[in-house]
């Protein structure tokens, strides 16, 4: 009897989880393995750190997403280091080793401080579900700070800032904009909100940078008008807890400070550097590191040169997807010879500004404004993986438009006991 290949893959983010999925109950033994216990929709993370929808909706199990497999299993631990020449794998968890007969790489980003450990230390990414949960905590305890000490202690307190005007600033921005003012002066009615700033800071020119010149000069309207403080050409050199320190030499007094400009891989230790470029693996068309026969990496990781994209595929979701996706058939084939070369072909980009307001490219047209917010609530609707969570999402976003409220502002911080973190 033939043995079924053996492939591990680190990582159950877009590309990890559409592999794995694609490679479900074939004849090949597959093994995940992810640090957190559950996959992400990270496009809605935004959501959870202003309390527009729970965590739990946009989190989904892996056990349960496997749990009808014949082939698949999880495992919850983190991969530390790859030995390549013994096809083998070591993690965190004492003992723990892994081999494989190929090895999919799929670790996607996390937030890109550029080397600045106080940032790092000091304020939030929102790479993650524990990092939107802990900006939704600290931003809603500024609040009723506030409202003990009334008399304005601390100008940090009024000021929330994010660094870093792509998609996830701008729709955080929005976001919390409206917080201000529909959902702040009903749940604190004797407080004025009038000096609450949300405050974005762009290196850029115009926000979205990445989309069309329309959908730039929109998007920067509805900031606008929703009363964002857009600070364009600003590059944050320094922040100590108190103060963001800028390029320019202004500074800005903030207790809460959202860093939302940039992203770096997840690398692991083991593989030649010479396959690292601008901290992504150097992949062939078929997402194979090169250097490697048996060692491939997809999504955000790969970096993947192309006559389309001679400087690699943009990090978006539907790369990461497709890659998934592409890389499953190539497995399934009987030879390599048979093996499809991979490109992008662009879905277009868009974002939502709040209520009503949105910006959508797609390569053929581009809209704004009414339809292009409902355009973007039904896509990303679509894209959640179950029924019942497309439901309970669907249900808070319609409660929220027409009582303009959310009830998910709760602040769940974990108890320190003993000296440690129950």
């Amino acid at each position: 009897m033939e043995m079924r290949e053996k492939i591990v893959i680190i990582g159950g983010g877009f590309a990890g989880l559409q592999l794995a999925k694609k490679l479900n109950n074939k004849n090949k033994k597959i093994i995940v393995i992810d640090k957190v216990n559950h996959h992400m929709f990270q496009p809605l993370f935004y959501q959870v750190a202003c309390g527009r929808i729970e965590p739990s909706n946009i989190s989904f199990p892996f056990r349960k997403i496997f749990q009808n497999s014949k082939n698949i299993r999880y495992r919850m631990t983190e991969v530390v280091k790859i030995i390549p020449e013994e096809n083998k794998i070591l993690t965190n968890t004492d003992d723990a080793e892994f081999t494989y007969d190929k090895l999919i790489i799929a670790t996607g980003c996390k937030t890109n401080f550029f080397g600045n450990q106080t940032m790092e230390q000091l304020t939030f990414g929102m790479k993650n579900t524990q990092e939107a949960i802990a900006i939704r905590n600290h931003v809603l305890m500024t609040f009723e700070k506030l409202i003990i000490e009334r008399k304005r202690s601390d100008d940090g307190n009024w000021n929330i800032v994010i660094v870093g005007s792509g998609p996830t600033g701008v729709e955080l921005a929005g976001a919390f904009a409206e917080m201000k003012k529909d959902i702040l002066p009903r749940d604190y009615p004797n407080m004025n909100f009038d000096d609450l700033n949300v405050i974005l800071v762009s290196s850029t020119e115009k926000p979205l940078s990445i989309m069309s010149a329309e959908s730039q000069k929109m998007s920067e309207k509805y900031l606008k008008d929703l009363g964002v403080k857009f600070m364009s050409d600003e590059f944050v050199t320094g922040y100590d807890g108190d103060l963001v320190m800028m390029k320019s030499g202004k500074s800005i007094p903030s207790n809460n400070v959202i860093w939302a400009a940039g992203v770096t891989g997840n690398i692991i230790e083991g593989l030649h550097p010479e396959t690292l470029m601008k901290n992504r693996y150097r992949t062939d068309r078929f997402n194979r590191v090169l250097g490697y026969t048996n060692i491939f990496a997809i999504g955000d990781i790969a970096y993947m040169e192309t006559p389309k994209y001679p400087l690699a595929h943009p990090q978006v979701a539907n790369v990461a997807i497709n890659q998934g996706k592409n890389l499953a058939k190539n497995l399934l084939k009987k030879s390599e010879e048979e093996w499809t070369e991979y490109e992008y072909e662009d879905q277009g980009s868009m974002a939502t500004i709040g209520k009503h307001r949105a910006v959508v490219d797609l390569p053929k047209f581009k809209f704004q404004g009414f339809f292009a917010w409902y355009f973007w609530m039904f896509l990303h609707l679509m894209l959640i993986l179950s029924v019942r969570n497309k439901i309970a999402i669907f249900f808070n976003w319609m409660w929220s438009y027409f009582n303009k409220d959310s009830s998910l502002r709760l602040i769940i911080v974990p108890n320190k006991q003993n000296g440690t973190q129950q």
